[in-house]
């Protein structure tokens, strides 16, 4: 998620085939996205790297959250601001890469203790995520206002996970469930944004945003259904 400000004519000015063509680009490099990132899941969980480093973090998972929702904002943030095409490539390999790291213990302990939930939370993200891609390209509303609510609720969560660790108290089901409409919220924001506001060589930067805000409801809806006894 982030503010779109380039000089250049945004996709929404371009001729019915071009925009077409750019709304494509983006939905392909988002599904490619997601079998990169489930290839290196597989790598990372098969050569035991997964097993090295989930002690650490399983012992900070609220650490490990905070990281993973500043890297999701963080990659696209930098991609957006990068005119070269092959440099967005390499932010969005970085980024497929790094969400893959911080969720392996995420994975290894799901697929450990409760066998079948990392495929039912995947299914049912991505069928809401469709849904919601759906919604924004069917009603073709532009979703730019949600930004202020997406800022302030990304703010609120980072300072809900500093006091949780501060004060040791646990976030709760709730949260979970608050977090997962969050992105949800931010699906509708990045679809918006790729039909209305990138620029036609920001085609990478677009699926990237909403590859992080997918995987941010991945997590969440994971977290959610891993909870339940």
């Amino acid at each position: 998620m982030q503010n779109h400000t380039n000089s250049m004519a945004p996709v929404s000015s371009l001729a019915v085939a071009d925009r077409s063509e750019f709304i494509w680009k983006c939905y392909a490099h988002v599904v490619g996205a997601i079998l990169a990132f489930a290839a290196v899941e597989a790598y990372l969980i098969s050569s035991g790297i997964a097993a090295s480093i989930a002690p650490a973090m399983v012992n900070n998972w609220l650490l490990t959250l905070g990281a993973f929702m500043l890297v999701g904002w963080g990659a696209s943030h930098i991609a957006h601001r990068l005119e070269s095409v092959p440099a967005q490539y390499g932010a969005f390999a970085l980024l497929v890469v790094a969400e893959a790291v911080i969720f392996s213990p995420l994975i290894l302990v799901a697929q450990l203790q409760q066998p079948g939930v990392i495929e039912s939370a995947a299914g049912v993200t991505l069928m809401g995520s469709a849904g919601l891609v759906a919604t924004a390209m069917i009603t073709r509303k532009d979703f730019s206002f949600l930004r202020g609510m997406l800022v302030w609720g990304g703010i609120l969560a980072l300072v809900g996970i500093g006091a949780s660790i501060l004060f040791g108290f646990q976030l709760g089901t709730w949260f979970s469930v608050a977090m997962i409409g969050f992105a949800g919220a931010a699906v509708l924001y990045d679809t918006s944004n790729i039909m209305n506001h990138y620029p036609q060589d920001r085609y990478v930067a677009a699926a990237m945003a909403l590859f992080a805000s997918i995987a941010l409801m991945f997590w969440y809806v994971l977290r959610l259904f891993m909870s339940r006894d």
